[in-house]
């Protein structure tokens, strides 16, 4: 998502950070061109203009002017104004209401309403342990009110069992009791859309909404649709009481205009992005990590939180006593393949590491992309079991072999096998510096510690990534 945007606006940044000293017009010429890229990324004209008068404000001040490294304050100064522009801090669901806390979903047809209304269920009952109930309101799209059952059962999370020919404020009571008799701590409404909005739609959540006195009203908006996005948050926010905004399809966004606007245009938090189809994938929507990733920062606290979500504690362990005793071999090798897979494909985990966005685009450049770690794990499968513990002992008519067996070339087992040499070179490494121990222990001389570390360290090195990013990977990009 932003990649258009960040795009254009790292290129922006380079010019200034590679000057010594900023005058006025530099500050504005710069400012005239991010004016542009926010216009370009289709963000309302109304929060353009403010946004780059409350930049450039702030940017041609004595701070900027006089400070030792004055790129490096314009590159702050608009991070915090993006900040301030997306909502300042981040807004979670409230919930802390007697239960049943009731969440009514909005949104026209189409906006992925009730797939985003199983997200949303799915995340509130495996990490924040509540006990939740959806149930669909809509009663004029065929099927509906089986679709959102079946993803019911998909999430394991009980849905309102369906009954033919209840009008959707009926059905609102009838959950509302349900949820209180069986305990419930959160409802989920999943109400009808509509191709457009009408004065119909609006009498019909005014109606639910004052049958069910919902904690949050959500509105569902494709992100895809751009300032039709903002337009249509507008006019819901006009008629039906809001308390945040969930844009779904931000994967396949890469201007990001709606998001960027929504916020300033509406005055509601947008407090979830749908990242792709599966029921997982919906995060958090944070300021601060979105305009990180939108200024080429990374996002290395959501790049933790996913591999503290998705690593296998008993593979980990296994690694690292093997890593003890300075081993490494080609089951290791395709486990930390597969959690790369897991964590989001090379492509997300890289977008979430700072300045690794130039390094992605070579590497899609150069035909390296997630294929590339499924032909690796298939030349992996293709060995013996006797040649994933002991690669050393695969010569010429091993590799011929594997290669026919994996559909590849001998050139590509080379690779991969090149790239286990060096992974393994680097864990005996490792034992030698005293093991994990000794790492950290050179880690927290590092300038900036882990961070420093994760971000390049002092000579802006390839980031390393914890868990994830296999050692020697950076080189096999380069290839």
């Amino acid at each position: 998502m932003f990649e258009s945007l960040s795009d254009r606006l790292s290129g922006v940044f380079d010019k200034l950070r590679g000057r010594g000293a900023l005058t006025e017009a530099d500050v504005r010429a710069a400012m005239r061109e991010v004016r542009v890229a926010l216009l370009e990324a289709d963000v309302a004209l109304p929060v353009v203009k403010s946004f780059v008068d409350k930049a450039t404000e702030r940017a041609i001040g004595a701070e900027v002017i006089r400070s030792i490294t004055p790129g490096q304050m314009v590159v702050k100064i608009v991070h915090d104004a993006l900040i301030e522009m997306l909502g300042g801090d981040s807004e979670g669901l409230n919930l802390d209401v007697t239960p049943p806390a009731v969440i009514m979903m909005v949104g026209l047809q189409g906006s992925g309403k009730t797939t985003t209304t199983a997200k949303i269920a799915k995340r509130l009952s495996e990490k924040e342990r509540k006990k939740v109930m959806m149930a669909s309101l809509d009663v004029n799209r065929p099927a509906a009110q089986d679709q959102l059952r079946i993803l019911g059962e998909q999430i394991s999370v009980a849905t309102l069992p369906i009954i033919a020919g209840q009008q959707p404020v009926d059905i609102a009571r009838r959950a509302m009791q349900a949820a209180k008799l069986q305990g419930f701590d959160v409802l989920l409404l999943d109400t009808a859309g509509r191709l457009h909005v009408d004065q119909a739609l609006m009498a019909e959540m005014q109606a639910v909404a004052g049958a069910s006195d919902p904690a949050e009203i959500l509105l569902v908006v494709d992100s895809l649709t751009g300032q039709d996005a903002v337009n249509v948050a507008q006019s819901f926010a006009g008629q039906v009481d809001l308390t945040g905004v969930v844009l779904t399809r931000m994967d396949g966004d890469a201007r990001g205009g709606a998001a960027l606007s929504m916020r300033a245009v509406t005055q509601k938090p947008i407090k979830f992005a749908g990242t792709g189809e599966k029921l997982d994938a919906l995060d958090a929507f944070d300021p601060q990590r979105v305009a990180g990733r939108i200024l080429g920062m990374g996002d290395v606290v959501s790049l933790v939180e996913r591999a503290s979500e998705t690593i296998q504690q008993d593979e980990a362990e296994k690694l690292a006593a093997k890593m003890a005793k300075g081993q490494f071999d080609m089951n290791d090798l395709r486990a930390q393949l597969n959690q790369m897979q897991r964590m989001g494909g090379m492509g997300a985990l890289m977008g979430m590491l700072p300045g690794m966005g130039k390094m992605q685009k070579q590497a899609e450049a150069s035909g390296v992309n997630d294929k590339t770690l499924s032909r690796m794990e298939a030349v992996i499968l293709s060995m013996t079991p006797k040649e994933r513990a002991k690669p050393e002992i695969i010569a010429a008519k091993r590799k011929i072999r594997i290669a026919k067996g994996a559909g590849t070339t001998v050139q590509e087992v080379n690779k991969l096998l090149k790239m286990h040499q060096e992974m393994a070179n680097a864990m005996k490494k490792i034992k030698k510096m005293g093991g994990m121990g000794g790492l950290m222990k050179m880690m927290g001389k590092m300038p900036g510690g882990m961070a420093g570390m994760l971000g390049g360290g002092a000579g802006g090195g390839a980031p390393q990534l914890p868990g994830g990013m296999p050692p020697g990977f950076d080189k096999l990009l380069k290839r």
